[in-house]
């Protein structure tokens, strides 16, 4: 298995609320990596953040059956799978390319136990292509960082969740956005992210950088930060990329 792991993946734009179909992001050649481990005639299997969601989800399917084409990624077949069609997730050795979408981590994470997604996932010789929270969803242990309002002040909110174990890297995604911004009075960074990583790792991603995981070797492409004991370092740069240990 590989995986594509992103802040953001591109493939539609938004014009008058709704999302329209438009080329997948190039920057830091996050087109041209998909390109050098596409198959062609791709059966690609979108797995949604929300499976309650259903125009959302057929909206997304809509705008990535266009885009990858538009891009120069050839498919066969885009499908979407949620609470309509979970036994969709059966055809799973039968696709070439898996996509976890962005959305609300616990609730991808939730559906994708129901789906039994991490069993299912062994031995599949496909691609993984993930951006946001289902980049997140990929880790073993993962960060699910307060994201809605109320969650950050919830004693019972849980930050720590079991994930899909394709990766031991914890994703922090819309780092360029999230840095500066607030929750229930918080600030992200600061009153949140930091403490959380006393005794862990994780990896903020600007939209438009992304990590490539081929077996052992793991890649980061484009500004990137380590987030580590409540400090952060530069981990790369954009239009570099710098090999994981």
């Amino acid at each position: 298995m590989k995986a594509v792991l992103t802040s953001a993946l591109g493939g539609y734009i938004k014009a008058n609320g709704t999302r329209v179909p438009a080329a997948l992001l190039e920057a830091n050649g996050l087109t041209e990596s998909l390109k050098k481990i596409w198959t062609d005639n791709a059966k690609v299997l979108i797995i949604c953040a929300d499976p309650h969601s259903h125009e959302e989800n057929d909206n997304i399917r809509f705008c990535m059956d266009r885009a990858f084409p538009m891009s120069g990624l050839d498919v066969s077949s885009v499908e979407v799978c949620d609470d309509r069609n979970p036994d969709m997730i059966e055809k799973i050795h039968e696709t070439d390319v898996i996509v976890l979408t962005g959305g609300h981590v616990p609730t991808q994470n939730l559906f994708l136990k129901q789906l039994r997604l991490k069993e299912r996932l062994s031995g599949f010789k496909g691609i993984v292509v993930a951006w946001s929270a289902g980049a997140m969803n990929c880790a073993q242990n993962v960060y699910a960082g307060p994201d809605l309002e109320g969650e950050a002040v919830d004693p019972g909110y849980k930050r720590w969740i079991d994930g899909l174990g394709i990766t031991d890297i914890n994703i922090f995604p819309h780092y360029q956005a999230l840095r500066d911004t607030y929750l229930d009075g918080l600030r992200m960074m600061e009153d949140i992210t930091l403490p959380d990583s006393m005794g862990h790792e994780f990896i903020a991603l600007n939209d438009g950088s992304y990590i490539v995981i081929d077996g052992d070797r793991k890649t980061v492409y484009g500004e990137a930060y380590l987030i580590k004991d409540g400090n952060i370092y530069e981990l790369c740069r954009d239009n570099e990329a710098v090999r994981l240990k």
